[in-house]
């Protein structure tokens, strides 16, 4: 009994001994021993293998059902009007006169929005085109043969057994150290010391907790990074983008003060950094938020602010409407535009289906997170641009850089109503199409135009 307790002792010295060393210090000082890289082409060479074999047995055995798109039907591009000018108005109208044929276009895009609405597809998992290992369930891959299953169940083995163990410890290092860090470096006082060390505290930190993801980040165009007395702006997956972009440098966070754990990580970081936290109350008005923010920017010497202005986590694959609150603050923006790789885990937080606790044990027993980050180059509001017009312009370069979809839907529509405002919009935009307002012609008063000549 004595050798065994023995040998427990030894192995977990052995433990310890390879998470300071081999992986909890080189993370501190932002370095890497070139392990993850080769564990992530190992994982991408035995997913393609495991991808051909299962077509494969596809085509062997013609029983097994075709497999499923991800898109269930096309639709249509454009404008409105040029949409409608292809489906409607099929004989020649006067310009203010209405043609009932329009109601076809509306009728298209409500059968549309029934079958697959652009809003609700954004707020689940996104299908793979190939098998990661990480599930037997998924929809496009019923065929599992028997090397195939011992490769999944050696997976479950590593990921549950091996890696979980390394990535639980290393994030109850990370976020022990930084309530202590930060609590010790708020008794110092205010000056440049002060603001040395709590920089160090978070990145040290937060680059610990990211290895206990085994995340592997790559930053482009560093050039373009946010500098002080700006707001970084950029789309939203998942809570870690916090991690992920505050390991290439430090932020200010913005957000609701909140109870728990959550509470007492909050309560110590603003002890050591100016972060911006509202309570309930203060979050309902704009007013109080904006007057916050931009007293925090007018001081050149605090961090950059880190906004996620979607207000809610998209699935990885697009970027939905940007609130205008952090537009309307006369400052510099810097777009950041962040894509993670869906082959090595499922990084998008579906707060509807999980608790925090649990998306993030489904995060440390993925094989790994995989993300690239965009710095794009700053940007101001224009000369007669308003906060909605500079937000969209913002969003379409973070969703061009980061190869997203660039949507105009609000995402709060997942937990509420459509707004009356964009049922306005859509109404002005047909009542322009109809009289032919600000240089929009219906498609047939264009076409007695040519006639005419």
């Amino acid at each position: 009994m004595e050798d065994l307790w023995c040998v427990a002792v030894a192995i977990f010295q052995l433990w310890v001994f390879v998470v300071v060393f081999f992986i909890m210090f080189p993370a501190m000082f932002g370095l890497s021993l070139g392990v993850t890289g080769v564990y992530i082409q190992i994982l991408v060479k035995i997913f393609e293998w495991a991808t051909v074999r299962i077509q494969r047995g596809r085509q062997e055995q013609s029983s097994l059902p075709v497999p499923l798109h991800t898109g269930i039907i096309e639709r249509a591009s454009g404008s409105m009007q040029e949409q409608m000018g292809q489906l409607c108005r099929p004989q020649p109208t006067a310009a203010g006169e209405f043609c009932l044929s329009d109601a076809m276009y509306f009728c298209k895009k409500g059968l549309e929005s029934i079958v697959d609405d652009q809003v609700t597809q954004r707020f689940s998992s996104e299908e793979l085109a190939s098998w990661n290992l990480l599930t037997r369930t998924n929809q496009n891959f019923y065929y599992i043969s028997l090397r195939l299953t011992i490769i999944w169940g050696l997976g479950v083995f590593v990921r549950y057994c091996i890696l979980f163990p390394f990535r639980i410890a290393l994030a109850i290092i990370g976020l022990s150290w930084l309530v202590i860090g930060t609590t010790v470096v708020g008794f110092l006082p205010e000056g440049s010391v002060k603001n040395w060390l709590s920089e160090l505290v978070h990145l040290t930190c937060y680059r610990i907790c990211a290895r206990g993801l085994s995340a592997t980040i790559h930053y482009h165009n560093k050039e373009n990074r946010p500098k002080k007395g700006g707001i970084c702006v950029a789309n939203h997956t998942t809570p870690i983008d916090v991690v992920i972009l505050a390991n290439d440098g430090c932020y200010a966070m913005v957000g609701q003060i909140h109870g728990g754990l959550m509470g007492v990580l909050q309560r110590s970081m603003v002890r050591s950094c100016p972060h911006v936290w509202f309570e309930r109350s203060e979050m309902k008005d704009r007013h109080t938020v904006t007057s916050r923010l931009r007293d925090h920017i007018a001081a050149k010497t605090k961090l950059p602010i880190l906004i996620f202005p979607e207000g809610t986590c998209v699935n990885n694959t697009s970027v939905m409407m940007f609130k205008k609150g952090s537009f309307e603050i006369e400052g510099t923006i810097y777009p950041v535009a962040i894509k993670y790789d869906p082959r090595l885990g499922d990084a998008f937080w579906n707060s509807s289906k999980y608790n925090m606790v649990s998306y993030l044990l489904r995060m440390m027993t993925s094989w790994a997170i995989v993300v690239n980050v965009w710095y794009l180059p700053p940007m101001t509001i224009q000369d007669g641009e308003d906060a909605a017009q500079f937000a969209n312009r913002v969003k379409s370069a973070i969703a061009h850089q980061g190869g997203l979809l660039d949507l105009a839907w609000d995402g709060e529509l997942k937990r509420g109503k459509v707004k009356d405002s964009l049922k306005e919009e859509q109404q002005k935009i047909y009542s322009k199409i109809i009289v032919g307002q600000n240089g929009i012609a219906p498609p047939e008063t264009r076409s007695q135009r040519k006639d005419d000549q």
